[in-house]
């Protein structure tokens, strides 16, 4: 029978991430929550035992576990969606110049055309709900940090194209919003396997620090997940479109990357990652 109460389907739900979080605060709202993973035993024993969760098997890389998704949703809803959140992702932690060119294939194939993917196949869903669209972007798509570019150039694609296909969404009622994530304490970094530099690396010198990036230190201070979807979850449910900008210190890092002029804001980057000053350093050492 189909369910009268709003619907939102969540990838990327593993215990201890953003999606999660999200799935645990729309629940706690009265949503009916699809909660989603490629492996659903890897979801948080509240979620998998809640009366109005569905857990559902989800790969966003199968075009064969999409449809199965979409199938699972339309039987418990009568054929709508009113909330996607595209929140899978992944990253990855090195230089551009080590960086192989299919390994940085297969990251835009996770965090710009699997969203795509997921919009396209619940699209019929979306717009007879006339629902919403939300595609969980970085802050990495405005601060050009070193060392770690193939994840902030795949999350800067997912955010200019969200807000395009905003506008191809709208005229079908179909409302868009584009995460523009700060820093959120997760267990991303703890689960996180760390890609290794090759010796011949220009920047091998420094690899102690490259290494530093993925150790989590970034997070230091972070607010929690739970503090980051309750933001997300009341922005979507008072109607927000286009860009909405969450998690630590998101309003003041929203300010800097529009008010400052780009050498001061390039200082900034740079004093977030010291690249210079440590192949300098590196450099003295040898």
């Amino acid at each position: 029978m189909a369910l009268s109460r709003r619907s939102v389907l969540i990838t990327g739900c593993s215990a201890g991430g953003i999606g999660a979080a999200l799935a645990s605060v729309f629940q706690e709202r009265g949503y009916h929550v699809f909660a989603t993973a490629r492996n659903p035993s890897k979801l948080p024993p509240n979620l998998s035992d809640a009366a109005n969760v569905t857990s559902l098997t989800l790969d966003v890389l199968s075009s064969e576990s999409i449809a199965a998704a979409v199938e699972g949703v339309k039987r418990e809803t009568g054929g709508k969606l009113d909330i996607l959140i595209n929140n899978s992702g992944a990253g990855m932690c090195l230089p551009a110049l080590d960086t192989p060119i299919e390994d940085g294939k297969r990251l835009f194939d996770l965090n710009l055309w699997a969203p795509l993917a997921m919009f396209q196949a619940f699209a019929p869903l979306l717009i007879e709900a006339k629902g919403c669209v939300v595609n969980n972007s970085s802050a990495g798509a405005y601060s050009p940090m070193a060392l770690n570019s193939k994840y902030w150039i795949s999350k800067a694609a997912l955010a200019a194209a969200s807000e395009t296909w905003s506008h191809e969404l709208q005229p079908l009622g179909v409302r868009t919003v584009t995460l523009i994530t700060c820093a959120v304490k997760t267990e991303f970094f703890t689960k996180y396997q760390r890609d290794e530099l090759p010796a011949s690396s220009r920047y091998y010198g420094i690899r102690d620090f490259n290494y530093g990036i993925s150790d989590g230190w970034l997070q230091a201070g972070a607010i929690s997940s739970r503090q980051y979807a309750t933001k997300v979850a009341k922005e979507i449910e008072k109607g927000s479109t286009g860009i909405v900008w969450a998690g630590t210190h998101a309003l003041l890092f929203r300010f800097l990357c529009w008010l400052l002029p780009q050498s001061l804001f390039d200082m900034v980057v740079e004093s977030v990652v010291p690249i210079s000053a440590e192949m300098e350093k590196a450099k003295q050492k040898k």
